[in-house]
Order: C-alpha cells, then structure tokens, then sequence
C-alpha cells in the first residue's frame, strides 16, 4: 500500500477514481450476506474470522445492494449535470442529482407522486439495476414524496442510506481540481445526501465523507482530510453529534483496543455518524485493503453500508493494485462501474461539439 505522504502521479489518479468505486461495490457485495446478522451469528456460521468471501445474496455471490446502486445514480446525477452545462449552459447539480434517484426509484418498482422522472440514460438500462436488494425505508418514502423542487427531505431521519453513496461527488470535484472549492465539495455531498435524510447527522455526514474522498486523491492523509473534513464540519448547524462520532474513531484507532470492541463503541452503522465513524475507524487501522473491508462487515449492525464507505475510502487512498482478485472476479457490474469511474473522470473533457453520440445518449442533460 502506498505509503503516506508519498506523492501520487497525477496520471494515477484515474486508477484511484476507480478503486474508490469498486472498492466500495466490493465492501457492499461483502456486507451484504451478513447485513441482518449479529457479530455472534457470523462467527458462528463462517469461523472465528468471520466473513472474508462473498457468500450467496440476493441470488449469488459478489452481488451488489441499493447502496452500490444509489452510488451510481449519485454519479449518474453528477453526470448529467455536467453534460447540460456543457449543452445548455445550466450550471448545478441539485436537479439532476434529483432526477437520477427518481430514476432509482423506478428500478424499485416505486413512482414520485409529484414528478415523472425520465427513464432515459445507460443506467436505467442495466437490468441488474432493477433488482430490489433491501431499499432503505426512508429514501423509498422521501423520494415518493419529493416536491420536485431539490431540497432538504422534510424528515427527520439521519440513517446511513444518504451518507453511503456520496463518494462520487468527492471523485467528480476532483477531476476539476475542485474549483468550487472545498466548501462546494462538502455542500454537494451535503446536499445528495439531504434530498432524502434531513436530520443535519444524516447530510453532514455525507458532506464530510465527499470532501474526505476529495482530500484523498488530492494525496493527504486519511487524518490530514479529517482534519480539513472537521473544519467545515464545525461550521454547520447540528455537527455535534458527527464531529463526537469522528473524534471518537480516530481516539479508538490509537487506543490499542481490539478492533471488534472499538467498532462495537462505535455503534452499528444504521445511522449516518456511526456508519461513516466505523468505516474511518476501519480504514485508519487497516494494515491492508482486505483487513480494512473485512473489519468493516464483521459486526453487528449495517455491514454492506460500512463495508461500502470503508472500501470507497481505502480504494480512493490506495488504488486498484490492493484489491484482491477474487474479490474483483466475482463482483456484480464490475464493468459498469469501472465505466462510470472513467466517465466521472474524464468528463472535465466534455464539450458542446463533442461527436462522442454514446456519451449524449449515456448521460442526457436532464
């Protein structure tokens, strides 16, 4: 693994931007058969370390959930907001961001009431995207709500379905060398994760891991972009329990306590804080990428949302060349996601005379 500090080509990054993406699948395909499981229960079932391959779910092994899923759609939503700037002119990302969960939502067999999203785009065409693999409650019930104006959801819920599929905002800021600033990173992924939590644990959250991601492939330290994560953190209304959450993983890292006990101090990850502490718990102790993944599922609580955050973060920190083998043969849609990585970073390309028709077509502007 890359050591800290060392500097990072910038013609490496890409494999980075892909890493993050597949690592984050991998955690969630790993979680997945153990998500509903206590610690006790997947001891029992898989030996004394625990989970280390995929076991079956949802119909066989390496199989994603709506977390992977939502993720793409982030991406996707990022996407199309960067394909009608260049077309239109319209700068933004909150509606198109909008229309690509609505667009998930219909792969749950579910419609807004207020909007009728456009089922158009190479994503929606994915028939493995239309597999329901344990939807969150609260992003079913704020997207079949949603006013169709983008805005923080009217809820008060600050589970981990909002925090769990930012990365991409963090991989897409990069690519234009974050021109918005950081302070645009964090309010983006504040805002992906908002338009379905309301709770501020429940957006902040996902504001901090997008400007973590943005920090990693910018070559800092997993505690250096906490550190610049914190100081927008701080700033916001509602931070506190977010900020307690962080500072407490970082002190459990340091704390020579056994791993399976600090991530029981944690919690269980079914909300945004706890989710997103253990998942930084996992990565800042991890001697590998596969110590850190399988750490981050083998608990007792959301182990695909945890697994997912956790391999977002180890993949943007360490690149491909960590990922074990097995884990990459097996994974579900391994080249849709490989392609929507290499789209998310090479769209700083992307112009209005583009005669790229596939790309038109893969990502209208809407």
């Amino acid at each position: 693994m890359k050591k800290p500090n060392q500097p990072r080509p910038e013609n490496d990054i890409q494999d980075h931007y892909t890493a993050c993406l597949l690592g984050g699948a991998i955690g969630d395909a790993l979680g997945a058969a153990v998500e509903f499981m206590s610690r006790a229960e997947i001891l029992s079932r898989f030996g004394p370390e625990g989970i280390t391959d995929y076991a079956p779910a949802y119909g066989g092994k390496g199989k994603i959930t709506d977390d992977t899923q939502m993720t793409l759609f982030t991406a996707e939503g990022l996407l199309r907001g960067r394909m009608r700037g260049v077309s239109k002119g319209i700068a933004g990302f909150d509606h198109t961001v909008a229309n690509a969960y609505l667009r998930w939502l219909a792969t749950q067999g579910h419609e807004c009431r207020a909007v009728t999203a456009e089922k158009d785009g190479w994503l929606f065409q994915q028939p493995e995207l239309h597999s329901q693999r344990a939807p969150g409650m609260t992003c079913l019930s704020a997207l079949r709500d949603y006013p169709g104006v983008p805005e923080t959801a009217g809820n008060d819920s600050k589970g981990c379905g909002g925090v769990m599929r930012v990365a991409p905002v963090g991989l897409y800021w990069r690519t234009f060398n974050g021109n918005s600033g950081l302070e645009g990173v964090f309010e983006d992924g504040c805002m992906c994760a908002g338009l379905t939590h309301g709770h501020p644990s429940g957006y902040l959250t996902g504001g901090v891991l997008a400007v973590l991601i943005f920090e990693l492939l910018n070559d800092k330290t997993l505690l250096d972009a906490l550190g610049a994560a914190k100081t927008l953190l701080v700033a916001a209304r509602g931070h506190e329990e977010t900020l307690a959450a962080l500072d407490k993983a970082v002190e459990l890292s340091q704390s020579g306590m056994p791993h399976h006990i600090a991530i029981q101090e944690l919690g269980e990850g079914w909300v945004a804080e706890e989710a997103l502490a253990i998942s930084v718990y996992c990565a800042l102790v991890a001697e590998s990428f596969e110590q850190g993944i399988v750490l981050a599922v083998n608990h007792d609580g959301d182990s695909d949302s945890t697994g997912a955050i956790t391999g977002n973060i180890l993949g943007a920190m360490h690149g491909t060349g960590v990922i074990p083998r097995r884990w990459l043969e097996l994974l579900e849609l391994r080249d849709v996601i490989e392609a929507v990585a290499s789209d998310l970073w090479t769209c700083q390309e992307w112009h209005s005379y583009m005669e790229d028709d596939g790309l038109w077509e893969r990502y209208p502007g809407s």
